[in-house]
């Protein structure tokens, strides 16, 4: 069991769309915002410690897990960090938390991102790991970057043309995505636990992958149309930054200096790790959020 029984999951109607997630613990509000090509199961090595200093909030974002995966728009709009920013404030006000903390991992850190600029008053504090702002890495896009991040320009293709190539073989792309962004020099089955893989697996479907390409396409379109509108208004959040010193962003990107083109009060640092920093290094992740939340 990857939760234990403390956790209780249930699945709320909000913003249009219903949300599946996974709730425990004491103390302040901690909302868990996962990434691609996973769900909140992503959070299970360090979620159950957190619920001991922390009321843990972990859904799955639209298109994603057990939540919605509503058709994708002609705009994209319906799957912009906008609209999944929303999600999560309305779960968090329905459980009662007009304020509260936030971490999120990849395309939930991009959530996080418009959290901090939509609901400043709602943000107490908040974490992004393994990410450089979308809007930055759009408008510095070099060779590097497209061989590195080539599944940005992939997934956002036309006409059904990545879910038809995904839906080949769904489990063997989930799988190589989970490979090909984690640290080399340790063996895959220590990073990723079994019954979590497969619940990745179970939870791409069809749906979930037409959901998820429809995330990238609104990244490439409608968000990058929102973050150009607040280019210069950076964020006051108060924001620590993680990510993997064996990973892209790291070798890519001076981390902590793009953030602060965006935000007024950044630090952070990397791990010894590559993308996946909770289920990579977990009990760092813990003692980072725990010092930086408490």
């Amino acid at each position: 069991m990857l939760f234990p029984n403390i956790f209780k999951e249930e699945l709320i109607e909000i913003n249009g769309v219903k949300i599946n997630f996974k709730h425990a613990g004491i103390g302040n509000p901690l909302l868990l915002i996962h990434g691609y090509p996973q769900t909140h199961i992503m959070w299970h090595k360090i979620a159950p410690t957190l619920a001991k200093s922390f009321y843990i909030v972990c859904p799955d974002l639209r298109g994603y897990g057990k939540s919605s995966k509503p058709k994708g728009l002609e705009n994209h709009e319906n799957y912009s960090k906008k609209n999944m920013a929303k999600d999560m404030v309305e779960l968090m006000n329905c459980l009662g938390f007009d304020k509260f903390f936030v971490a999120g991992h990849d395309r939930g850190a991009r959530v996080t991102h418009r959290l901090c600029l939509d609901y400043p008053n709602q943000v107490l504090k908040a974490c992004v790991m393994d990410i450089a702002p979308t809007f930055h890495m759009f408008e510095n896009t070099n060779q590097n970057f497209a061989t590195g991040y080539y599944h940005w320009f992939f997934l956002i293709q036309p006409d059904n043309l990545p879910e038809t190539m995904i839906e080949a073989n769904p489990a063997y792309y989930l799988k190589e995505k989970l490979k090909r962004w984690s640290a080399k020099d340790v063996a895959f089955e220590e990073k990723f636990d079994k019954e979590a893989l497969d619940e990745y697996v179970k939870s791409f479907d069809k749906d979930s992958i037409h959901a998820t390409c429809e995330d990238y396409r609104a990244a490439a379109s409608i968000d990058m149309d929102d973050d150009k509108k607040d280019r210069n208004r950076k964020i006051d959040t108060p924001l620590l930054v993680l990510w993997g010193a064996k990973g892209f962003i790291n070798r890519t990107y001076k981390v902590l200096d793009v953030w602060s083109e965006y935000a007024t009060n950044v630090s952070g640092r990397a791990l010894e790790c590559g993308h996946f920093l909770p289920e990579e290094k977990p009990l760092e992740v813990i003692k980072e959020l725990e010092s930086f939340f408490k």
